[in-house]
């Protein structure tokens, strides 16, 4: 059944609920745009703290809340391909349509290149680190095929989360040398009643919309492993896409790019240490995500390069990114329907 049960679970009301909670989604993210937006006008946030830290925690908050829901009911799983498959949806897809969204280039800056995008590049290397540290004290039993598997425990989870605390440090700290303009006077308890309303929109039509995701899943008989990687990975990124491409046509792009590796970067460091302190003990499989976090580094390299190159975004290079990400996606369908061994079954 679908929406707990009050509507049936068919194909077409699925359809149906997916087509109504893109539109709910699509309001929510604007009321988390505009609020975020005026708050930090209020509180002299530069711009690209806004993106990265403001919008992108906000965007995020389905994928912590699914993990804090789910931990609690104690049906917690990793999911590593999922998340990963979120982050290279984010890196690749959501630039790309931001750039394509705007008349001109999306304007990229050295904050960005050189701050945002490298942090997110150390964000992926701590987390990597903190799998390897769980092979090696706190190991699972290799299985028949010789796969790496560990532990990862609430001591190794507060690894990624002390690295996110020295991530706010340095917002922080950018904040205080940053001269706000002074501007309009702002409606401050206004502003935060629609940032909580926009996230109570995204958080329920994502929840809805991944239910019918799956629901269609089964129905149509598409593999778990694939779904997750694309459908569902898409579905959970739809936030932080409707906000960069809002953001990236009203010229913010400071905003459209900080919110998409700030959204990353709170999803690694943040969101999977939370599940992991709720439940104590999280198994991982080493020798599936260290490839997967291969190709998601490629995909930062990628995409840093390209924000690079006169610190723009240009159309071919937004065409650019939406073939990376389709040989992406070809390269799962190849995975699961075995043609290609890269990751251990």
């Amino acid at each position: 059944m679908v929406l707990g049960g009050l509507l049936p679970d068919t194909a077409a009301v699925n359809v149906l609920v997916v087509v109504a909670a893109s539109g709910l989604i699509w309001i929510g993210s604007g009321w988390l745009e505009e609020a975020a937006e005026g708050l930090s006008t209020h509180y002299g946030l530069p711009p690209v703290v806004q993106g990265t830290v403001v919008v992108a925690v906000g965007s995020s908050f389905p994928e912590f809340a699914s993990v804090v829901v789910t931990a609690l009911a104690g049906v917690f799983d990793m999911g590593v391909g999922a998340i990963v498959g979120s982050a290279i949806f984010n890196i690749l897809v959501v630039p790309a349509l931001s750039g394509l969204a705007t008349a001109d280039d999306l304007d990229s800056s050295r904050t960005i290149v050189y701050k945002e995008a490298q942090f997110y590049m150390l964000a992926v290397s701590v987390l990597v680190i903190t799998f390897a540290l769980a092979v090696i004290y706190e190991p699972v039993a290799t299985g028949a095929g010789g796969v790496l598997s560990g532990s990862i425990t609430r001591p190794l989870a507060v690894v990624p989360l002390f690295v996110y605390g020295l991530y706010l440090f340095i917002q922080w700290q950018d904040t205080g040398d940053y001269e706000a303009e002074t501007g309009a006077d702002v409606a401050v308890a206004r502003e935060w009643g629609r940032l909580a309303a926009g996230l109570l929109v995204i958080l329920a039509s994502v929840e809805a919309m991944v239910s019918s995701i799956e629901s269609l899943g089964h129905a149509f008989g598409i593999p778990e492993f694939l779904a997750g990687m694309t459908i569902v990975a898409a579905a959970t990124s739809l936030p932080d896409t409707l906000v960069s491409v809002r953001s990236a046509r009203d010229d913010n792009s400071a905003t459209s790019l900080g919110n998409v590796l700030g959204s990353n970067t709170f999803d690694l460091l943040v969101v999977i240490p939370v599940g992991v302190l709720i439940v104590g003990a999280v198994p991982v499989n080493f020798s599936t995500a260290v490839p997967m976090f291969a190709v998601l580094t490629l995909a930062t390299v990628l995409l840093f390069g390209t924000l690079r190159t006169g610190l723009a975004l240009t159309s071919v290079e937004s065409y650019a990114l939406l073939v990376a990400y389709l040989l992406f996606i070809a390269w799962v369908v190849a995975e699961t329907a075995g043609v290609t061994r890269v990751l251990p079954a």
